[in-house]
């Protein structure tokens, strides 16, 4: 549903630039009710070379009861640039509810809470969005993030 088409951005977004290798994006830590589970990229991409990994089976999956919150730890490589938090909740009938997004450019943020708006909401999904910022033309001016790596959490309710 919403992974794939986030992960075809991601792989389109990627190929528009070429350079040198970097190493793979770390893992980002979820914690909620009372479990932990650290997860892979589900794609990510060196906006450098062009080249790009999709690896669908490394969302994770934690067990939540309505209502709780999701906290999120990021490594440095992702606090140090601009990231966004994208979240989906369903209410009491399982009906969607309005995407929550917050996209974080301090620099030196490593943690949020995804909380639902109701003590009834479930939280489904929690994504994390890596950008690099390039530029085609080299002008600073012209520069535009691209996502560069997509982190993905499946919850199940408990």
């Amino acid at each position: 549903m919403r992974r794939s088409r986030l992960v075809a951005v991601l792989a389109a977004g990627g190929l528009a630039v070429a350079g040198c290798s970097a190493p793979p994006p770390a893992e980002v830590t979820f914690y909620g009710d009372g479990h932990t589970i650290n997860v892979g990229p589900i794609g990510n991409c060196d906006v450098r070379t062009g080249i790009c990994a999709a690896n669908p089976g490394a969302a994770g999956t934690l067990k939540l009861r309505p209502g709780k919150s999701v906290q999120i730890s990021v490594p440095k490589e992702v606090a140090e640039g601009p990231w966004k938090v994208t979240v989906q909740f369903v209410n009491s009938k399982g009906q969607p509810q309005p995407l929550k997004e917050e996209i974080i450019t301090s620099g030196d943020r490593y943690a949020y809470t995804a909380t639902p708006p109701t003590k009834d909401d479930q939280i489904v999904v929690v994504e994390i969005a890596q950008a690099t910022v390039v530029s085609r033309t080299g002008d600073p001016d012209d520069a535009e993030p691209i996502t560069s790596a997509l982190w993905s959490l499946q919850v199940q309710p408990a």
